[in-house]
């Protein structure tokens, strides 16, 4: 299967990918609103009919060159891209702790980033 194009629709927190123009998955995420900036992935989501194919990788690993590209951490409170940072550790560092308290108080202040 060829790479999916990835779009980033930062307004609205969603990392898409698409094959054709068709939409075949999603990251949600936001960016850190105050100090330590990053970016947080809360959801990933591949439409079944494309699971297996590499989708879901794809995202997250954009979504951590975007990071970089910024020069910012990604803090992954999405299960997949957590587990997927684990077993990608040379592209996926893992953030600062005060990135991840300001992340989760982030969410928890405003659910509908999610």
């Amino acid at each position: 299967m060829a790479d999916p194009r990835i779009r980033d629709d930062r307004a609205n927190g969603r990392l898409e990918a698409f094959e054709e123009d068709v939409p075949v998955g999603v990251v949600v995420y936001f960016a850190l609103d105050a100090e330590p900036h990053a970016l947080v992935a809360v959801h990933t989501v591949v439409e079944e009919e494309h699971e297996g194919k590499g989708i879901a990788g794809a995202l997250v690993r954009e979504l951590y060159a975007t990071a970089a590209r910024e020069g910012v951490p990604v803090v992954p409170l999405c299960s997949y891209a957590a587990k997927w940072a684990e077993r990608h550790p040379d592209e996926a560092p893992a953030p600062p702790d005060e990135a991840v308290r300001a992340a989760k108080e982030q969410l928890r202040a405003t659910p509908s980033l999610w």
